[in-house]
């Protein structure tokens, strides 16, 4: 069950992140549903990879260290996949 509340709070962030991307980056924003879909799935891409290397360690889900690397993860791989998707975009709309 403590993986579950991770898995969750990866996802949140990165739907978070995702939107906070467009926002600081306007030219690749794709929209508040786009960014927040793009920030979740790079959320939990994010946050899972983290926790494969090691970066997020603890007891696996509801300690404070565990909490703040799924965020991080989380937050931090929403916003680099709706950055690279919306850069691709903006880059073959240019063509």
């Amino acid at each position: 069950m403590s993986n579950l509340v991770a898995v969750i709070i990866q996802l949140v962030s990165g739907a978070l992140g995702g939107n906070i991307a467009g926002a600081l980056f306007k030219k690749i924003s794709l929209g508040t549903v786009l960014n927040s879909i793009l920030g979740i799935i790079g959320g939990g891409l994010g946050g899972q990879l983290l926790g494969l290397l090691g970066v997020a360690t603890g007891s696996g889900g509801t300690d404070l260290s565990s909490i703040i690397g799924s965020i991080a993860g989380g937050g931090v791989g929403g916003g680099v996949l709706m950055a690279i998707i919306g850069a691709i975009k903006n880059a073959i709309g240019k063509k």
